[in-house]
This record gives C-alpha cells, sequence and structure tokens, in this order.
C-alpha cells in the first residue's frame, strides 16, 4: 500500500539525539575517550573564567564542537555552527539537546585568547597521550621524527619590503595587481603585512617557495600514534631545531632510538642526539658531496633497519593532518594561534587511532 506524502510537521518528539546515534557508531569511541580527558581539564577551565558575571558556553562544548570541525574537515566555524543547528549527530557528540539554541559564531573569536593563554591545546593533547600509554599502545623506546611545511593565511602579495616606504596607490584595494617578477625577496629584507610569523620557505629545489610554517611530530613506532608536536618557523634549520627539543623531551633517562629522513644526516644533529641518549636511526644521505655522519656502528644493528621501515608511517600522520584535519592551509594566523590548532588537530589524529586499535584489539585482530 503506498504511504501518503504527509507535509505537516510534528509539534512534539519522543526522540533524543542520544537514541538517534547507532550504538556502534565511531564518534561514540571518541565521545568517551573525549569526555575524559575534558573532566581531568575541568580545574584548569575553572581559572580560565572570572567567578561573576553572566555564564558563558562551557569550554567543553567548545572544545567538542572544534574536534568535530577537525574530523568533519569543516571549512570554518561560521559552516561549523550551520551543521551543528541541524546536524542531529553534531548535537549529540557537543552535548546539546534538540531545543537548545545555537551559539553565535563570535564566541570562538571571543574565547580564543582565553583558550590559548591556559595552553588548553597542549594539556589535551597530553591527556591523550596519555590515555594510549594507559592502554599500553605506545612505545617509550623507538620513535621518529620528521617535519612539514604547513601553508600560511597569507598571500604572496602580503610579502613586502620592510623598509620600502610609502607605496603608490594601487588600481584595486580588495585585490592589486603586483609585478615582483625580477625581484629579488628574502626573509631578511621582507615580511607578510597580513602574517609576520609566516616565512618564505620551499619543499625543495625547483619548487615554489610560499609563506609557510614549519610542523613536526614525535611519532612512536609502535602504533604510529603521535606522541610530541612543535610549530617553529620556517627557517631552514626547523626541522632539526624542532627534533632536538622532542627528543629531549621524551620522558625517563633511558636509551631511546629515533628515526629520520636523510634531512637529518648532519654531523651536529647526530652528535646532539647521542648526547641527549638517543640512538639516532637517520637514513644515510649517500647523494651529498661529504661522508654521512652515520656509519657502520648504527647501521649494522637489525634495529635500524626496522626504523627504516617503520619511519615512513610519519607521512601517514602529515596525510591525515593535511587532508581531514585542516592543515595543509592554513586559516588561523600567528605562531601561537597556528601551533595550537596544530596540535589539537595531533590529538584529534591520536583520539581517530586509539578508537581503531581498541576496536581491533577487541575483535582480536591487533
Amino acid at each position: 500500500m503506498r504511504g501518503d506524502d504527509i507535509q505537516q510537521s510534528a509539534m512534539f518528539s519522543y526522540l533524543s539525539p542520544e537514541q538517534r546515534v547507532p550504538a556502534d557508531h565511531p564518534l561514540r569511541a571518541i565521545r568517551q575517550v573525549c569526555d575524559q580527558v575534558l573532566t581531568q581539564l575541568s580545574g584548569l577551565f575553572g581559572t580560565m573564567y572570572a567567578e561573576i558575571g553572566r555564564p558563558s558556553v562551557a569550554p567543553e562544548k567548545l572544545l567538542r564542537a572544534l574536534l568535530l570541525q577537525v574530523l568533519y574537515t569543516v571549512r570554518s566555524e561560521r559552516m561549523l555552527m550551520e551543521q551543528l543547528d541541524y546536524n542531529l549527530l553534531f548535537r549529540w557528540f557537543v552535548g546539546l539537546n534538540m531545543d537548545d539554541a545555537v551559539w553565535h559564531v563570535t564566541v570562538y573569536t571571543k574565547n580564543r585568547d582565553r583558550l590559548l593563554q591556559a595552553d588548553v591545546a597542549k594539556r589535551f593533547f597530553e591527556l591523550v597521550v596519555a590515555e594510549a600509554q594507559r592502554l599500553n599502545l605506545m612505545s617509550d623506546e623507538h620513535f621518529t621524527v620528521d617535519g612539514t611545511l604547513l601553508e600560511a593565511c597569507a598571500s604572496l602579495k602580503s610579502f613586502k619590503k620592510v623598509d620600502a616606504g610609502e607605496e603608490p596607490p594601487v588600481d584595486d584595494p580588495g585585490n592589486p595587481t603586483v609585478d615582483f617578477h625580477g625581484e629579488k625577496r628574502s626573509n631578511q629584507t621582507h615580511a607578510s603585512t597580513t602574517d609576520p610569523d609566516a616565512l618564505l620557505a620551499r619543499k625543495g629545489s625547483g619548487k615554489e617557495a610560499k609563506l609557510s610554517y614549519s610542523g613536526h611530530v614525535l611519532m612512536e613506532n609502535r602504533n604510529g600514534l603521535v606522541a610530541d608536536v612543535e610549530v617553529l618557523p620556517a627557517n631552514g634549520t626547523a626541522e632539526r631545531d624542532a627534533a632536538l627539543v622532542m627528543i629531549e623531551a621524551i620522558p625517563g633517562d633511558h636509551q631511546v632510538t629515533v628515526g629520520a629522513d636523510k634531512n637529518y644526516d648532519t654531523k651536529d644533529f647526530v652528535a646532539e642526539s647521542r648526547n641527549l641518549n638517543a640512538t639516532p636511526h637517520v637514513a644515510q644521505n649517500i647523494h651529498a658531496r661529504r661522508n654521512s655522519a652515520i656509519d657502520g656502528r648504527t647501521t649494522q644493528h637489525a634495529g635500524y633497519a626496522i626504523s627504516q621501515v617503520k619511519r615512513k608511517r610519519v607521512e601517514e600522520i602529515f596525510g591525515w593532518m593535511k587532508t581531514v584535519g585542516g592543515m595543509r592551509k592554513l586559516r588561523h594566523r600567528g605562531l601561537q594561534l597556528v601551533g595550537w590548532m596544530f596540535t589539537f588537530a595531533a590529538a584529534a589524529y591520536n583520539l581517530v587511532r586509539i578508537r581503531n586499535l581498541a576496536a581491533a584489539i577487541g575483535e582480536g585482530k591487533a
């Protein structure tokens, strides 16, 4: 029998968002770990707000919504609010009832400084890592370091000479015509007017130069989880500088191994790594016009070959963070804010990996 095409809306609903979300939905496991972490951050949240005045939007809800933005590649906070208005799955994850009003998008603008000053992303990331360690998903002996360029939210037209003086009138104030062909431009003489922290950098010889930041991760080799992150200006030596900072921060005083690609094959990096009680399993730069800093004392061990295989998994992290996590083309400006978002995206990646690994363990596949 054919059903009737009834258009009248019902006045009442007897189903909550909790009942609408399937019991086996992938977000349920992520929400469980996320809530555990946010509960531990409650004390920090209490210090971020005044004791009097009008209650704000709960920071737990703000962070859950930001986590959805990363997981579902929502391009902007305005689009995130639009999704949150009619998407029942998003409402359930954030903790909104069917009749709860969605807050204005400027709430993030007003709370961003508060979240930055308290370094909430770093604490959130550390607690996610602690949960992975509690589940025995992370190695504490074998790691990999690598870095990638993050394209800044700034145009090359904004990269201007620092002492150029007053500029002539432009033909179009919104998108002026700029001819910089034949002009020698460098980070020593030029700076971006829209994002001064961004520096001109290129991925390799023959590649185009872009205004960028340098994002770095320390990956543990057992399951490919992110153990630490750093974001630095793209100054050419940021990869090795960030790697040493992250190696030094590895907990404990036991010997560890650190895999890396041939860009880390320098005498200074290898020597400093050994001073930090880390064996550098760095790929040998056999194409350079010099001897490799990695000799037979390191390459003869079986662990070196294993590290060379494992270190390639770090590209999976960067691939996810750029394609899913929205880090391919940055939406924020300034080193501190870019670092905040990069750290939060790394935490989101770990949450997805923890969910997948826990499910595999439950099914007996891991």
